[in-house]
C-alpha cells in the first residue's frame, strides 16, 4: 500500500474512544473483586456458593455482560474501514492460545471443575462468528440481535426448556448453550445467552459510526487515566491477576486460617448453587436434600467432598442424582 494509501486508510478510521477503554478498564477492576470473592470462598473465609448465588451471581454476571459487549463494539471499530486481517488474526490467536492455557491449567488443578468454555473461550467464538457479519449489510447484524434477544426472552420468561435439551448436555456440545444440565465448570460462558450482549455490541457500534455518535464519545476523552491505559492491556490483566488473587487469599489463609464449615451446609449451598443455574430453587431444595441423604447413608458425602470421587463417571452418585431427580419432579 502507498503512503498516499496509508494515510487516507488512517484517517478513515474510527478515532480511538476513550471511554471505551476506561469502561473496559473498570470492568476488569470489577472482574478482579468478584474473583477475589470467589478465591475467599475456596479458601474457606466464605460460604460455599456464596459467589455463585445472590447478589454476587448478578454482579458477575453483570460484568460478563459488560465485557462481551465491549469486545462487540471493539470488533467493529478495528475492522473500520476495513478489516486489517493481521492484527485480527495475531488478537485472535492470543485469545484462543491463552484460553487453550486455562483448560490446560484448570483440566490439571480442579479436574472434576475444569473450565472448558470459559469467557475467553466465548470471546474467541464470537469473534470468528463476528468478523463475519461485520462485512454483510448491518440489516443482518440487526437481525441476528433481535432474534437472540427473543430467544433470551422466550427462555428467560418464556416456556421453560423450550429451547434446551438434554442431548446438548456433554461437554462437546455444551458450549453452544443450549443444554439443560450442563458439566460442571468453574467458568461456563456459553453461546447462547452471551452472543446477545455481543450482537447488541456490533448492531450499536455499527449505528454510531454510521450517525457520527463514535466521533462524539472520542471527544469526551478520558483516555489517558488510569483505568483507560490498564483497558487497554485487558488480556494481560486478565491473565496475571487471579494467580496473584489467589496466592494472597492462600498467604491470608497461613497467617489467619478460616473456621471449618459445616460439611451438611456446604453441601447444601454447593448443589442449590450449581442446580438454581439451570432449575427453580424450590426444586433444587427438594433434590440436594434428597441427595444428602443418599450420599450420607451410603457414606459418600465425607469422599465427595474430599475429591476423592469422580462426581461425572461414579456409578453411585449418577444413580443418587438420577433417583433424586425423578423424586424431586
Amino acid at each position: 500500500m502507498t503512503l498516499p494509501a496509508l494515510e487516507a486508510d488512517a484517517a478513515a478510521r474510527p478515532p480511538r474512544i476513550g471511554l471505551l477503554d476506561t469502561a473496559r478498564g473498570v470492568a476488569l477492576i470489577a472482574m478482579a473483586t468478584y474473583h477475589f470473592s470467589w478465591d475467599m470462598e475456596f479458601m474457606g473465609y466464605l460460604p460455599a456458593g456464596a459467589a455463585e448465588t445472590g447478589w454476587l451471581k448478578i454482579y458477575a454476571r453483570a460484568i460478563a455482560t459488560t465485557f462481551i459487549f465491549i469486545v462487540g463494539i471493539s470488533l467493529v471499530l478495528s475492522s473500520t474501514p476495513e478489516i486489517r486481517w493481521r492484527s485480527f488474526w495475531k488478537r485472535f490467536g492470543m485469545i484462543a492460545a491463552a484460553a487453550a492455557l486455562i483448560s490446560v491449567a484448570t483440566r490439571i488443578a480442579m479436574p472434576n471443575e475444569w473450565i472448558y468454555f470459559g469467557i475467553l473461550h466465548c470471546i474467541a467464538v464470537l469473534t470468528l462468528i463476528g468478523v463475519v457479519f461485520v462485512r454483510l449489510p448491518l440489516a443482518f447484524t440487526l437481525v441476528m440481535t433481535v432474534a437472540l434477544l427473543a430467544a433470551w426472552i422466550t427462555d428467560n420468561f418464556g416456556t421453560p426448556g423450550l429451547l434446551r435439551s438434554s442431548f446438548f448436555d456433554p461437554r462437546y456440545l455444551a458450549w453452544i448453550g443450549l443444554a439443560e444440565m450442563p458439566e460442571r465448570s468453574n467458568d461456563y460462558v456459553p453461546l447462547f445467552p452471551w452472543a446477545t450482549p455481543f450482537f447488541v455490541g456490533l448492531s450499536l457500534a455499527s449505528i454510531a459510526l454510521r450517525t457520527g455518535f463514535a466521533h462524539r464519545l472520542a471527544a469526551i476523552g478520558t483516555g489517558s487515566s488510569w483505568p483507560a491505559r490498564l483497558g487497554r492491556h485487558s488480556l494481560a490483566f486478565y491473565l496475571i491477576h487471579q494467580p496473584v488473587l489467589i496466592a494472597i487469599a492462600y498467604g491470608l489463609s497461613l497467617v489467619v486460617p478460616p473456621a471449618k464449615p459445616d460439611p451438611v451446609e456446604t453441601y447444601l449451598k454447593q448443589c442449590n448453587a450449581a442446580c438454581v443455574m439451570q432449575q427453580g430453587e424450590a426444586l433444587c431444595r427438594s433434590f440436594c436434600e434428597c441427595t444428602l441423604q443418599k450420599l450420607q447413608s451410603q457414606a459418600l458425602l465425607t469422599p465427595l467432598q474430599a475429591g476423592t470421587i469422580d462426581v461425572q463417571n461414579d456409578d453411585r452418585v449418577q444413580t443418587i442424582a438420577a433417583q433424586c431427580s425423578a423424586e424431586a419432579e
